[in-house]
């Protein structure tokens, strides 16, 4: 089957894209790998000894670069619904977060332990319906932020992919009720045609 125009014009922004170039030289399996090493250089989320949980985390760039963030005495454990090769220092869980079984294997990985900072780049499957993809979104948005609120230590920390469109104000607000403050942030990796953003809760609030 023939690539169509659009198709063509992706594959060649994207062989051409510089960080993607950026990430072939510097050893990272995805672009995104800048969207969060951009964050925490400004925001901290990442620190000698912490311990963080990836959602969505296939292929495995956060990974990389919390692995190396967080050092030998911290620790990641990752998962995401897609299978991912396996990264030195990551503990990682292939199943579905909206699952009850995955979400109780996650927490029993944790051992009860108390997490620095979660870590969402999750996305639903796109079934080019926008309505109803923006309405899954949200949906792994608020199942993130939920487990956030129960996983994290006090005053944790919590970055989450959201599409901008319908619910994005309610859920920014539902992320004010569980931290002290909420910031958005736009990485330069981030293409700015893209509706994405990220929402940084700093500060879990006492439950």
């Amino acid at each position: 089957m023939k690539r169509n125009k659009t198709s063509k014009a992706w594959l060649h922004e994207h062989l051409n894209d510089p960080y993607v170039l950026r990430a072939q030289a510097d050893g990272y399996r995805a672009r995104a790998a800048y969207k969060l090493t951009e964050i925490d250089d400004k925001d901290h989320l990442l620190r000698p000894g912490s311990i963080i949980v990836d959602l969505g985390a296939a292929p495995g760039s956060w990974c990389q670069v919390a692995v190396k963030r967080c050092g030998a005495k911290g620790k990641v454990v990752a998962l995401d619904i897609l299978p991912m090769e396996a990264i030195a220092g990551v503990d990682f869980l292939q199943g579905d977060f909206t699952e009850d079984a995955v979400l109780a294997e996650l927490e029993r990985r944790l051992d009860g332990a108390k997490l620095d900072s979660v870590l969402s780049d999750m996305a639903p499957n796109l079934s080019g319906v926008s309505s109803v993809d923006q309405a899954r979104s949200i949906h792994l948005c608020e199942l993130a932020l939920d487990f956030a609120s129960h996983h994290l230590k006090p005053g944790g920390q919590f970055v989450v992919k959201v599409f901008q469109g319908e619910g994005f104000m309610e859920f920014r607000k539902a992320m004010e009720a569980v931290f002290t403050s909420v910031q958005v942030r736009k990485p330069k990796a981030s293409r700015d045609r893209s509706a994405e953003v990220y929402l940084l809760g700093k500060g879990l609030k006492p439950r």
